[in-house]
């Protein structure tokens, strides 16, 4: 009997069946549920299980997103499924998720221009009493765009300059030059979000109470947060360079972290010109 598991002699990849699919949308069912019941104050037979169910729900979500990775990793080390046509196809996955990240940015940004260029806005009346028929609204002090803003703008623009260099020492087979450009990235993203975390802290707004503080957090901390995501991204891919996963032929996962982290890069970009910059001094521009 021929081998069942025999790679075929083509070039695409069939995935053998498995649990990660399904595991993971009863995770997100059970982080779903314990989000609401945790928002609402809801019990269970008398007891709060909000919370036990998000931490299970997010256990859940942590546990699938490490196995299904490590069959992803398995499936282009050991098994040799990765061949030049799935790698083209894994590409186009990445720039959709990039894309639909893109316009995840643009609805904050939507949000954050209708709010400061219509301030006074006569079909939402009510915004009016919140921003006093200005913005930035009155009451609002709001951060010095050239102090904390212009650190972390350097930090993560030199981040996207080591990271390149590191992807530069891949392509020429520089191990050394790889580790040393991902050490340095990881540690400008880790003192990135230091940064920013001690902005938020010494702010003098709050997220709740007021338009400006709901929509500056929105965006800026969503951003944050990706920082957060790709900073460990460039990790696990440190790890694998130490493992001697990659190849300057084959580096999927490492080009992959770059693309993500480049694209943190251009997002901050426009969230320090359009936010910090125009966004604190718009009355002056009027």
């Amino acid at each position: 009997m021929a081998d069942a598991h025999a790679k075929p002699e083509h070039d695409y990849h069939l995935l053998e069946p498995s649990p990660w699919p399904l595991v993971a949308s009863g995770s997100f069912f059970v982080l779903a549920v314990g989000l609401v019941m945790s928002m609402k104050g809801l019990s269970w037979g008398g007891m709060k299980v909000g919370p036990y169910l998000l931490g299970a729900g997010i256990i859940g979500i942590l546990y699938v997103m490490i196995s299904w990775w490590a069959d992803v990793i398995r499936e282009a080390e050991h098994e040799g499924h990765h061949t030049r046509v799935v790698q083209l196809h894994h590409r186009y996955g990445m720039l959709l998720f990039i894309a639909s990240e893109v316009m995840f940015f643009v609805a904050w940004f939507w949000a954050y221009f209708d709010a400061a260029l219509f301030p006074a806005e006569a079909i939402q009346y009510t915004r009016t009493e919140f921003t006093g028929g200005q913005w930035p609204p009155k009451g609002i002090e709001t951060l010095d765009p050239w102090h904390l803003p212009l650190l972390n703008t350097l930090i993560l623009l030199t981040s996207g300059t080591t990271l390149t260099w590191a992807h530069h020492a891949m392509l020429h087979n520089d191990r050394e030059g790889v580790k040393q450009g991902l050490w340095l990235t990881i540690i400008l993203g880790a003192l990135f979000s230091f940064v920013q975390a001690y902005e938020y802290t010494h702010a003098h707004f709050a997220f709740s109470g007021n338009i400006y503080g709901s929509t500056f957090v929105m965006a800026t901390g969503f951003h944050g947060f990706h920082v957060l995501v790709g900073t460990i991204f460039l990790a696990v891919v440190l790890l694998r360079v130490y493992r001697n996963h990659f190849t300057p032929q084959q580096h999927l996962g490492f080009e992959f972290s770059a693309w993500y982290w480049h694209f943190v890069d251009v997002v901050w970009l426009f969230l320090f010109v359009a936010i910090y910059v125009w966004g604190s001094n718009i009355r002056y521009f009027h």
